[in-house]
């Protein structure tokens, strides 16, 4: 026998509590019983019944985890709204009730234009459910699982509003904890909205949810979470990069034949690189995506807003070049070998080849490796293969040059690195005068071959002749090449010869910012006094641009020198960003806006533009070591330790390297694995003055008193005969609590300018940091460092 509904009259199964029609409670014949689980309405609500006697059902919209979803009109407030029925097995327990009770209160206070507004948890007879805000449109698996892969500039529009809307509900204090790609919702215009916030969870409300219960969707759910630890912002992340991965491939990154089975492969697996799926995705892309689907934490992006930053610096226009850089058209131009009886000529040959490297850095459309890593196979008989698998490049150029009085011959050769055949070869039987037309002709002869497109700038910076004098060329390529020795002989006979070149062409631009970059090494690795060096720099940064206004290197000089010593952020970006344009392949360039970036506290934009410089110069001992000094300003010691480990097989005589492992330890208090690096950081630097001050702080910490005041002594000797930067005796004068001696330190650094000043502001190192204390942080506002 059946059951007639009281209200619309409709003939109920005997199984069923409420209208299979219109959802109304249907009374109980006498001698049956129905089970608890029985209490809420099954798929048996069907299009134009009414429930709870308000909500008029208009269509199922679909179910998940949690209960079936329904478009309904809301009689009351006369609009349409999402309606959301509890399972019974989940709705049964008072304190699960009594928890979304209390995380949809919270949910509730979200207003943002990217998250589904939540209105209320309700109770029909036992039938639990949760009405929220309708949205029109289609969430976005059913869009992937229509069309497959997203396109990458799509992709990334979508994770960008993500992004903003987690980043209001963050700072907000509440996690999703179930992100997923049914959980947002896309209209016909591409805009974005977040669903389900209901199961939310406040930072600020532990114990709510209890440890030890895991919550959210396998496919999407962070190492955290399958563990039942507490979770964060950072889990909304890790889930975040699961969908972003989803749009670029077309499928999440672990799949199982259990939901056990793929919640353990978020746990302890490695996720598939997404660019092995889909080879549109630049590496850049690829790598933010990796970064956020990190095991540990500590090691994704740090906040939403961090991975907004990082997105929109990967625009559509940035992924085009990248992948045309990566994919397409990308090269290392070996140094070219002295085949001149005159060993002499070696910086002859070593200046031809970066010249060459400069010509083609010019093009946007070309990715060309820079001449640190070019230079590190000079002189060793290495496959073609293994060298363009380490730079990671498709086409390499090699070459030599024979020189005999004034009658040069060259030999180059563009090779295809996969299977070792010539692209194409020449021979240049010149005079010495015609170097400058050989350089344009094989420049030329590459863009030819590798079908890259020219645009007007760039074939004039191509062709671009900073001086027709020989002489002074050469002159030039000597300074260049003892510049790079960083020693003191070297930095003195690079001043000598950008001199004499000058003297030989006295519009030479680039000899002038080859002696801007010498007095700003001197100011931070020498002993002249920043008020010195700085204020000659800027001199020869700008007579170079007085000559040449298009040249990169000197804005991003003149850049440096905004940024380090007058403190001008808005000028210095803009110089940066004018480099970068004009030399968009100088991966020098990348790294100074990088650390430029860092001391802006902007740490996750830094880490972007240090990836670029090491993809243009990936065997640089210096870059490597300073984008493990970007990651590690961040506060992610474990990752920076990685990072710089791999740097340290690249050169492990580099002692910046050292100095940046001995801060990462002293970060996670692991003091005497710190003064180990220290010690190999002072001893390979000869004694640089603010290393030499990190290792004495670091004795003091471990209470080696004697190893400390040693140091200390030292320095305090060195400086009455040399300059020794304020910032080493502020940081002496606070680890002995001499405060007074301290701020007084303090303020001449300030007066100074000193450049580590700006490092130690945003140092997330407590042993190297300036404290958060009034007195000293009113001292920095005073000088606009606030």
């Amino acid at each position: 026998m059946g059951i007639k509904c009281p209200k619309c009259q409709h003939e109920n199964p005997d199984d069923l509590s409420f209208c299979g029609k219109c959802a109304t409670r249907l009374p109980r014949p006498e001698g049956i019983e129905v089970t608890e689980t029985l209490e809420t309405p099954k798929e048996e609500i069907t299009a134009g019944s009414t429930f709870a006697e308000r909500y008029q059902i208009i269509e199922e919209l679909g179910k998940g985890g949690m209960g079936r979803v329904y478009k309904a009109y809301d009689t009351k407030i006369k609009e349409k709204i999402a309606l959301k029925l509890i399972r019974p097995e989940i709705a049964k327990d008072k304190k699960t009730i009594e928890r979304f009770s209390n995380e949809l209160r919270l949910a509730r206070k979200v207003r943002h234009k990217n998250i589904c507004g939540m209105f209320d948890l309700g109770e029909e007879i036992g039938t639990h459910f949760i009405t929220m805000e309708y949205i029109p449109g289609e969430d976005l698996r059913s869009l992937i699982r229509r069309i497959g892969q997203l396109p990458i500039g799509k992709s990334i529009s979508i994770a960008k509003q993500i992004c903003e809307g987690l980043d209001e509900a963050h700072r907000l204090g509440v996690v999703h904890r179930d992100l997923k790609s049914n959980n947002i919702m896309i209209d016909k215009e591409g805009n974005v909205r977040i669903m389900d916030f209901g199961i939310a969870r406040s930072l600020e409300a532990n114990g709510i949810t209890g440890a030890g219960v895991m919550i959210g969707t396998p496919e999407y759910m962070s190492p955290e979470q399958v563990e039942g630890k507490e979770v964060d912002q950072r889990s909304d992340i890790y889930s975040l990069g699961v969908i972003l991965y989803e749009m670029l491939t077309g499928r999440v990154p672990f799949k199982g034949e259990t939901a056990l089975s793929i919640a353990m492969k978020h746990k302890s697996e490695a996720p598939q690189n997404p660019r092995w799926l889909n080879d549109q995705i630049p590496d850049r892309l690829s790598r933010l995506v990796l970064m956020c689907l990190e095991k540990n934490r500590e090691r994704r992006y740090e906040s939403a807003q961090f991975l907004l930053s990082a997105l929109k610096n990967i625009d559509e226009k940035k992924i085009h070049i990248d992948h045309k850089e990566e994919k397409k058209a990308s090269i290392a131009v070996l140094p070219f070998t002295n085949m001149s009886a005159d060993s002499e000529q070696e910086y002859f040959c070593d200046g031809m080849t970066e010249e060459i490297i400069n010509s083609l850095t010019h093009i946007k459309d070309l990715r060309v490796i820079a001449r640190t890593s070019s230079f590190a196979f000079k002189g060793k008989k290495e496959d073609i293969r293994e060298i363009g698998q380490k730079l990671d490049v498709e086409t390499l150029l090699e070459g030599s040059v024979r020189k005999s009085g004034n009658r040069l011959r060259i030999m180059a050769q563009l090779i295809n690195v996969t299977d070792g055949s010539h692209l194409w070869a020449e021979r240049y039987d010149r005079d010495m005068e015609d170097i400058f037309d050989i350089q344009d002709e094989i420049s030329l002869a590459i863009v030819d071959k590798l079908k890259v497109k020219l645009f007007g700038r760039e074939k004039d910076s191509m062709a671009k002749r900073y001086t027709d004098d020989i002489e002074a060329y050469n002159l030039y390529l000597k300074g260049i090449h003892s510049l790079r020795l960083m020693t003191a002989h070297g930095m003195e006979e690079s001043i000598e010869c950008f001199q004499q070149a000058l003297q030989k062409d006295p519009n030479y631009a680039l000899a002038y910012d080859g002696l801007a970059s010498v007095e700003i090494i001197s100011a931070m690795f020498s002993n002249v006094p920043p008020q010195n060096a700085y204020p000659r720099a800027r001199e020869y940064a700008q007579k170079a641009l007085e000559i040449d206004k298009a040249l990169g290197e000197a804005h991003a000089t003149l850049g440096f020198i905004h940024a380090f010593y007058d403190w001008n952020w808005r000028e210095a970006e803009k110089e940066f960003k004018q480099a970068l344009e004009l030399s968009p392949n100088n991966a020098e360039n990348h790294m100074v806006y990088s650390n430029f970036l860092t001391i802006s506290q902007r740490h996750e934009v830094a880490i972007v533009e240090a990836n670029r410089a090491q993809e243009l110069d990936p065997l640089s001992s210096y870059i490597n070591a300073e984008r493990g000094s970007a990651i590690l300003c961040t506060g992610q010691f474990d990752r920076a330790i990685e990072e710089l480990s791999k740097a340290l097989k690249i050169d492990p005589d580099y002692y910046f390297i050292y100095f940046w492992l001995g801060c990462c330890y002293a970060g996670k208090s692991k003091f005497e694995e710190a003064i180990k690096e220290f010690e190999k950081a002072v001893e390979l630097s000869g004694g640089i003055h603010w290393m030499v001050m990190a290792l004495a702080i670091t004795y003091h910490k471990m209470g080696k008193e004697d190893e400390a005041e040693k140091l200390f002594e030292s320095l305090k000797k060195r400086s009455r005969d040399e300059y020794v930067p304020p910032i080493c005796f502020f940081f002496i004068h606070l680890v002995q609590d001499e405060k007074d001696e301290a701020f007084e330190w303090l303020e001449r650094a300030c007066k100074e300018h000193d450049s580590f000043l700006l490092y130690m502001r945003v140092f997330p190192v407590d042993s190297f940091r300036i404290p958060d204390e009034p007195t000293y942080q009113n001292l920095l506002k005073k000088y606009g460092l606030d």
